[in-house]
């Protein structure tokens, strides 16, 4: 006879809705910070006919996504509705969600859309070439991935939706929305529109004005924790949770991950190892890059920002090294029940630091001003099958990735005077334990490595439990469910090795950047409007 399962109606959970730029995610933990269970689909972007670069964000197909993720969190954990006490959203950041008058959401696109690349470049050229300019010295952010080009491309090419709108959000705000009815933005999202005054932590309307554009479509203001409002009747028929569910205003992914690190004082570090791999550092107060490499943006925590550089295409190189190059490998892998890349690393890790001289040219260090790259490739290959192998790529591809993080965080160092004695690694990367070696040895520093690894759910769900009153503070809260899984110290011989082949990495990958400038080679990526 089958068992019945009752479902446990102890109201000790909280949930997290994590929208990413690939899938979204509903995610329900207990108070201790345990993942119970999790719900997720992925979900494509919208290329517009005619509209190179365009990637517009699905609202009600995602809405329908995101409802059957909850519902089968909620299945997947055997949780009743009346047990999560609370509801938070993150997201990608940069993606915009735009409403009419009457609160409907009317148009939104995802944080890859690059289809205001004129735009850019119109705005660029603005007062004699200062607004950008002005732009990061009060937001931090630069005008390629910013909310202002996108109006104004809205404004040359689709005047109905322009003359629609009366709010905007970011797309965390924006499944908040749609659960409680109520509309407001948080910083550490918000901040990545260019619009929001990295000191008072509010909009700087007069930014939209110097630029053209109408200043009267910000949303309010509320920090990350506090409380927004509560799952209407219709959200709760749609979605599965329960009618008067607090929902609690959540944030941008990278801090609210960085807040699941515990990473939430000044001087803290970390290393994001995903798709793309973000190098971030704590700063006590607001400060901007003379040379406008990185980019700043508010923490969760309130009057503190984030320095963040970001590598590029990193983990996505890597699968794209393993699906191209190592079919093999891939097939004993599964026999043996493991990762293929524990496998590969197995191999590299007989590889001696260094990798034989190979240099990958892949993601550049983050020059956020004018941001583009050299064309993929690999430098100083030899004929050697003993010392050039799959064995050996596989090793310098995680030595530069290391290289690039210790070249982005010695950036930030730079000017902002803050260096760190040791950083936290998490994300994908971080299960690599050669790579958390690598990345202690080439930096220097450090470096810890989380249980939870993939932290952005838990950040949200500690904002949900701080709104419903559960938690004191998002920063006492991180660093008390944080735990840690191993510590990796940096070798001094190896550090050695690799501030040779840093230096000699610079000077080749800014010979590769030359190639794109001539026409010669194409560039991996180029922000929009170079």
């Amino acid at each position: 006879m089958a068992r019945l399962c009752t479902p446990n109606l102890s109201p000790h959970y909280l949930m997290a809705l994590d929208a990413g730029t690939g899938s979204v995610r509903a995610v329900i933990f207990d108070f201790d910070g345990n993942q119970i269970s999790v719900g997720q689909a992925e979900w494509q972007h919208l290329a517009v006919p005619d509209v190179p670069g365009s990637m517009e964000f699905d609202l009600n197909k995602n809405w329908q996504l995101t409802c059957n993720c909850i519902r089968q969190a909620l299945h997947n954990g055997n949780v009743a509705a009346e047990s999560v006490v609370a509801v938070s959203a993150c997201s990608m950041r940069e993606g915009i969600v735009i409403y009419d008058s009457n609160a409907t959401p009317v148009w939104a696109c995802a944080n890859v859309d690059a289809r205001a690349a004129h735009e850019v470049s119109e705005l660029k050229e603005l007062y004699d070439y200062t607004f950008e300019n002005e732009v990061y010295r009060c937001s931090g952010q630069t005008l390629a991935l910013s909310a202002m080009p996108r109006l104004l491309w809205l404004a040359h090419h689709r005047p109905d939706i322009y003359r629609k709108a009366s709010t905007v959000t970011m797309i965390s705000d924006w499944l908040a929305f749609m659960l409680s009815g109520e509309l407001a933005v948080d910083p550490s999202n918000a901040g990545t529109t260019g619009l929001l005054d990295l000191v008072t932590r509010d909009w700087k309307p007069g930014l939209l004005e110097m630029a053209g554009l109408r200043s009267d479509i910000l949303s309010p203001v509320k920090e990350t924790g506090s409380l927004l409002g509560v799952v209407t009747a219709d959200s709760a028929a749609a979605c599965g949770l329960k009618a008067g569910t607090p929902v609690v205003v959540g944030g941008g992914d990278v801090q609210l991950g960085c807040l699941g690190l515990g990473v939430v004082r000044p001087a803290q570090t970390a290393v994001l190892g995903g798709t793309f791999w973000q190098q971030v550092v704590n700063l006590p107060e607001p400060v901007t890059d003379p040379n406008m490499n990185v980019r700043i943006n508010p923490h969760v925590i309130p009057g503190m920002v984030q320095t963040e550089s970001i590598s590029f295409f990193t983990g996505l190189t890597m699968r794209w090294f393993r699906d191209a190059f190592c079919a093999e490998e891939k097939l004993i892998a599964d026999r043996l029940g493991i990762d293929a890349y524990t496998l590969l690393e197995e191999m590299a890790g007989r590889v001696p630091a260094g990798a034989w001289g190979v240099m990958p040219i892949f993601s550049d260090v983050m020059r956020f001003k004018t941001w583009y790259h050299a064309a993929p490739s690999f430098i100083n290959l030899s004929i050697d099958p003993e010392k050039c192998n799959k064995a050996t790529l596989f090793r310098a591809l995680e030595e530069n990735a290391a290289i690039v993080s210790a070249c982005n965080l010695k950036q930030i160092a730079e000017f902002s005077g803050v260096e760190a004695d040791s950083l936290v690694f998490a994300g994908g990367g971080a299960k690599g334990k050669l790579w958390s070696q690598i990345l202690a040895d080439v930096t220097g520093l450090t470096v810890r490595v989380p249980v939870v690894k993939e932290a952005t759910a838990l950040g949200c769900a500690i904002a949900a439990g701080v709104g419903a009153g559960i938690y004191p503070s998002l920063a006492e809260t991180g660093e008390k469910l944080v735990r840690w899984d191993r510590e990796h110290q940096p070798d001094p011989a190896n550090y050695a090795v690799y501030h040779e082949a840093r230096e000699k990495w610079l000077a080749v990958y800014q010979d590769q950047r030359g190639l794109v400038d001539h026409g010669l080679t194409t560039s991996m990526w180029k922000a929009p409007g170079l």
